[in-house]
This record gives C-alpha cells, sequence and structure tokens, in this order.
C-alpha cells in the first residue's frame, strides 16, 4: 500500500484475528524496507506534473504504451468506482505517485482530501491504530513477499479523532515477468457492525454470567435433543462438565431407563407443537444418584416447522419433595391419632355420661318428679354430641385399617352426598380393590372426595358415578358425573382443588387426568400402582 491507496485500516480481527508472532522481526523489517522505497519512489517523482479536476486525478497526456488503459477507459473506471460506497485505491509500484489514485470517499469516511491523502507517502500509516500497526506490517509484508492478497480488517484514526474501522481487501497485481507491478483494493467502513458486534458480544457476557450463577438448571437443546449449552448449575448437580456431554442426547445421559421413553415424547411434542411445557422427572447424576426436578420447556427460532433451539429450565425439588411428603406423612398421621382419640377417648367418654343421664332420668320419672324433663333435654344434647364427636372422626380418619377400608369409606361417602345433595351418588366396584396401605387409601379417599364436591360445586349434576378397580398390579379411581362439561367450567381446572389432587396422586406414586366423561360431563381419573 501507498499514499496512492486507502490505509487499509482494521485493528484485531475479534478472536479471530491471529495473534502476532514474535519471530517475524525479519519480514516486517523487509516490508517496512519496501515501503519507504516505495514511498522514495512517489517522493522522486512527486515534481511530475498533475493536476487535479474536481476529486479525480487527471493525467497528463503521455504517449500510449503497450498494455496500458486507454484515457476513456480509466474515466469510465473512475466513474464507476466513485459511485461504489467504499474507498476504492490503487498504487504502481514501478510508477510515481502522479499515477496513484484514491477515490473521493476517502474525505467523507476519514476527513482528508483526495490531495491530502495523496501527496504524503505514509499519511495511511501513520493513522493506523497504534494497536494495529504491527499487525498490518506483518500482513503487509506477507502480501508484499509473497503476493498472497491482504483480507483483514483495521482500526483508522480520522482527521477528527474519530476511531474507525475499515475491512480492507488488497491484492498485488504482477507483470507478465513477475515483477510488481501495482496493489488495487478497496476499504469498507465496518465501523457500525462492529460496534454491533461489541453490543451484542457484551449482551452474550451478561446473559452467560446469568446463567453462570443462576441456581436454576439451564439446558439448551437442538432440535434432535442434542445439548448445545449447560449452565453451571447442571454441571455442580450432575457432577459433569460441559466439555463431556456437548453434542450429545439429553435422556441419554440422564434419564432412568424406564422414563426414556416418556422424555423422549415428551420433548418430540414440544419440538413439533412449538409450545411451552411443564413437567417432573428424575435425573441421574454421575453417580447414579436420582434427584427430582420440575422442568419448564420453551422453543426458540426454527422455521415453524422445526425449532432451532429448546430450552429447559428446572429447578431440583428432590428436597423440598422429601420435606413435604415428610409434612404430609406427619399431618396425616395426627389426624389419624386426633381422629382415634375423638373415636375411642372422647367419644367412648360421652358415651358413659349419656348411659348415667339416662339412668338418672328414668329414676326422676319413677319418683314422679319435674327435673325428669331436665334430664330428658340432658341425655338428646349428649346423644348429639356423640353423633358430632363420630362424624368429626370419620372425617379425620375416614378409612379404617383393613384392606377393604377404601370400598367402605366411598361407599359412605356416596351415601352422605345422596342424603346432603339429594342427587344420585354410586360406588361401582365390580371386584373387591384390596388397598392395605392405610396412607394410600386415605389420599385416594380425598381425590374422591375433592372430585365430587368440585363436580357439585361448578357441574351441577344430577349423577355422580365413583367407579373403581384393578388390573396388572395396577389400580383406576374414576369420578364422572353427567354436568354440562369441561368447556363450561371456569376454574375447575386451574384451581387449588386440582392442584391438590395432583398431589395427592403424586404423592402415592400415581397420575391424575381431567377430561370430557364418555357420555358428557367431566371425568377425573386418577391412576395408581396397587403397592408402594
Amino acid at each position: 500500500m501507498s499514499s496512492g491507496f486507502e490505509p487499509l485500516s482494521g485493528t484485531r480481527r475479534d478472536s479471530a484475528a491471529p495473534d502476532v508472532p514474535q519471530d517475524n522481526s525479519s519480514a516486517v523489517s523487509e516490508a517496512e524496507a519496501t515501503l519507504r522505497q516505495l514511498a522514495e519512489v512517489f517522493l522522486e517523482n512527486r515534481a511530475r506534473e498533475t493536476r487535479f479536476v474536481g476529486a479525480a486525478p487527471v493525467l497528463q497526456p503521455q504517449p500510449s504504451a503497450p498494455g496500458r488503459k486507454s484515457p476513456q477507459m480509466e474515466a469510465r473506471y473512475r466513474a464507476l468506482v466513485e459511485q461504489v460506497p467504499a474507498v476504492v485505491f490503487m498504487a504502481y509500484l514501478d510508477r510515481g505517485i502522479g499515477e496513484a489514485y484514491v477515490s473521493p470517499q476517502i474525505e467523507a469516511a476519514l476527513g482528508f482530501s483526495q490531495q491530502e491523502w495523496l501527496e504524503d507517502p505514509v499519511r495511511w500509516y501513520s493513522h493506523i491504530h497504534p494497536d494495529d500497526k504491527q499487525r498490518w506490517s506483518v500482513e503487509a509484508a506477507e502480501m508484499f513477499l509473497s503476493g498472497k492478497p491482504l483480507r483483514s480488517a483495521y482500526r483508522v484514526i480520522a482527521r477528527d479523532g474519530r476511531v474507525l474501522w475499515f475491512q480492507c481487501e488488497a491484492k498485488m497485481m504482477r507483470n507478465e515477468d513477475g515483477s510488481p507491478s501495482f496493489i488495487h483494493g478497496v476499504g469498507f467502513d465496518i465501523t457500525e457492525l462492529k460496534r454491533a458486534q461489541e453490543a451484542l458480544q457484551e449482551e452474550r457476557n451478561v446473559l452467560s454470567a446469568i446463567l453462570d450463577t443462576v441456581g436454576a438448571l439451564v439446558v439448551v437443546l437442538d432440535s434432535g435433543g442434542r445439548i448445545v449449552r449447560f449452565n453451571r448449575a447442571c454441571e455442580q448437580m450432575t457432577g459433569y462438565g460441559f466439555s463431556e456431554i456437548k453434542g450429545k442426547r439429553l435422556w441419554d445421559l440422564f434419564q432412568a431407563s424406564e422414563e426414556i421413553e416418556s422424555f423422549a415424547a415428551i420433548f418430540n411434542r414440544s419440538a413439533s407443537e412449538q409450545q411451552p411445557r411443564d413437567y417432573e422427572g428424575n435425573w441421574l447424576t454421575r453417580d447414579g444418584a436420582p434427584r427430582l426436578v420440575a422442568w419448564s420447556s420453551t422453543v426458540q427460532g426454527g422455521d415453524g416447522h422445526s425449532p432451532k433451539h429448546i430450552i429447559v429450565t428446572g429447578i431440583d425439588i428432590t428436597e423440598r419433595k422429601r420435606l413435604e411428603r415428610a409434612i404430609l406423612e406427619i399431618s396425616v398421621r395426627e389426624q389419624r391419632r386426633i381422629g382415634q382419640d375423638l373415636h375411642d377417648g372422647l367419644g367412648q367418654h360421652l358415651t358413659g355420661i349419656a348411659f348415667m343421664s339416662k339412668v338418672l332420668e328414668e329414676r326422676l320419672s319413677e319418683k314422679g318428679l319435674a327435673e325428669a324433663a331436665d334430664a330428658q333435654k340432658i341425655v338428646k344434647l349428649v346423644n348429639e354430641a356423640i353423633n358430632k364427636t363420630r362424624e368429626l372422626s370419620r372425617g379425620l380418619l375416614p378409612v379404617v385399617t383393613e384392606a377393604h377400608g377404601l370400598m367402605t369409606a366411598l361407599r359412605q361417602w356416596a351415601v352422605e352426598v345422596e342424603d346432603l345433595f339429594h342427587i344420585t351418588c354410586r360406588l361401582q366396584c365390580d371386584e373387591p380393590v384390596l388397598i392395605s396401605d392405610v396412607n394410600r387409601a386415605t389420599h385416594l379417599y380425598h381425590i374422591a372426595q375433592e372430585a365430587v364436591n368440585n363436580a357439585i360445586k361448578h357441574g351441577k349434576p344430577q349423577r355422580i358415578s365413583i367407579r373403581l378397580q384393578a388390573a396388572n398390579e395396577e389400580g383406576t379411581l374414576v369420578i364422572v358425573d353427567d354436568g354440562p362439561g369441561i368447556e363450561n367450567v371456569s376454574t375447575h381446572h386451574t384451581g387449588m382443588g386440582l392442584n391438590i389432587m395432583n398431589y395427592r396422586a403424586r404423592m402415592i406414586g400415581g397420575s391424575l387426568e381431567l377430561g370430557p366423561g364418555p357420555g358428557g360431563g367431566t371425568a377425573v381419573t386418577c391412576i395408581f400402582p396397587l403397592r408402594s
């Protein structure tokens, strides 16, 4: 490059820019020597007559030489390049400065006129950013000595002190005998592009910092389920580094064998429907320990048919679930204790009082005393207290400890619903379903109770059916009503009742589904294992 062409500005090519070798001082020296010789040629020939018309140099008429373009062709060439939104430059290595050229865009870009730029053969070098000069020297040396094209980005300091980025594409042309003839190139102002890249990189750095400091698990998958991003929380929980699992399918690494199929189905459904999904599943750590994780997935990008990425975020809820289970078990145990105390303690005590009151009433009646009527009222009140105590006890202890206790409790509940709400409510249990785990039976009873209450509250049915059946070590509890159906229920499927039923179903290792009934209305289905 010479005073006749644009200062190929630039800086580091970001991370892609090669580090300047420490052992290429000889190549740099040769390049600088070549540049000095080139500058001397220009300075020696500065006395040649050159006049400028407008912004483009017009050469004095000279005898045509073989291989040289005609003035008309040169004029057309200059008219063309001066319309290009970039700085075009040319410098002959075997001629003087009078035949060097830089397009007028140099003034708009850097604030120097064509004449100013061409008069100083090393102006371009002095305006390269100090941090980029050595790299430019190395790359320019390679172009001068080997003839390879120069393609790089540099920073250049404009006349007013602004720092601009230029993408330079330059090539050295040779004569037929192989000697250097001229350098020709173009420089594009990429300052705005660089600023956008820097802003984008800064945003990426912030996002990376957030991903690595947030406590939630964050995994980015491609459309095939392969891991492309894995944050620090995932590394800490699983014991795997990102380099170990990059490019591998998520379910092949962390899913238990019995959950791989269901997890892959959920992933494929999310990818095809491109809808966010929430679910829970176990992850296996490096040492094989299961961790229960609440997942949420969302789709990013894509062409509408295949997503570009699926972002999966999760929270390790293993300890929370363990505590919830412990709290619920304590609650159930305390309820059973209180229910047992009401039934066996307070109930028996009240029964004794009722018996003694009845004896007192009879003695007073035999003597014809008026107080007999008061004694009769006492007996009545005590009997009412006994009935209320039994109701409280049954509410706290709905399922007895026998294996058939769930069937008995559901049948009794159906009778109470008929008496209270004057609708038909029946238990259908063709074959006995025996559940010896009283906690499991109690959860199922409360699921049925909540489903029936929701049906009465939201569906206003005339008939409710409670079906209990078992097959292949799996039980099914279905509550169906003949109401208007789930479409007309405003909060039934989003309220606290369904959340509690879902939670109880998960506590016993089961699942809960809400949907339309086979003949209309709404059906709540709980599928559960018969054994723990």
